[in-house]
């Protein structure tokens, strides 16, 4: 996995959209695990096809699975819109994920939080992008398209 790609997990969220974390929704979560309101099985069924996308495009994260606390977790995207296929799309680089984010047609985009050794999975936040969620272009990148115009 390349080393740039860790660049996704924070990947800004700009434009009028807002974003919503799951972050209370987690920790309620893993609290009610550590006092015994939750077996193993009830947190750590992640689909095959979310681990395999973590094991090959998810971004890894220095922090360690709270439930196993043996590996570190992973960031998933998954990208839906209406010109996306059904399943969504599973950027595999930051450029990809940036080219979604930044084209004509409105997105969704969901982060997944995955240990790919236990296969604990929580939606860590979601963010539109694209359409009318655009981020508007840097100072120096519309300096150079207008002169690149002119």
């Amino acid at each position: 996995m390349p080393s740039d790609f860790r660049a996704q997990k924070a990947f800004p969220v700009s434009g009028s959209g807002g974003r919503v974390e799951y972050r209370l929704a987690r920790n309620a979560v893993v609290s009610q695990y550590r006092k015994g309101r939750l077996s193993r099985l009830d947190v750590c069924d992640a689909h095959p096809e979310l681990l395999r996308a973590a094991r090959n495009l998810g971004a890894v994260l220095d922090e360690t699975c709270p439930i196993c606390a043996e590996a570190s977790l992973v960031h998933v995207t998954y990208v839906f819109g209406s010109r996306l296929p059904p399943g969504g799309r599973c950027p595999a680089t930051p450029a990809e994920l940036a080219r979604l984010c930044n084209g004509t047609v409105e997105v969704a985009c969901f982060v997944v939080e995955v240990c790919p050794s236990c296969s604990w999975n929580h939606l860590a936040r979601m963010y539109p992008a694209g359409g009318r969620h655009r981020a508007a272009p840097l100072a120096s990148e519309s300096a150079s398209g207008s002169s690149a115009k002119r």
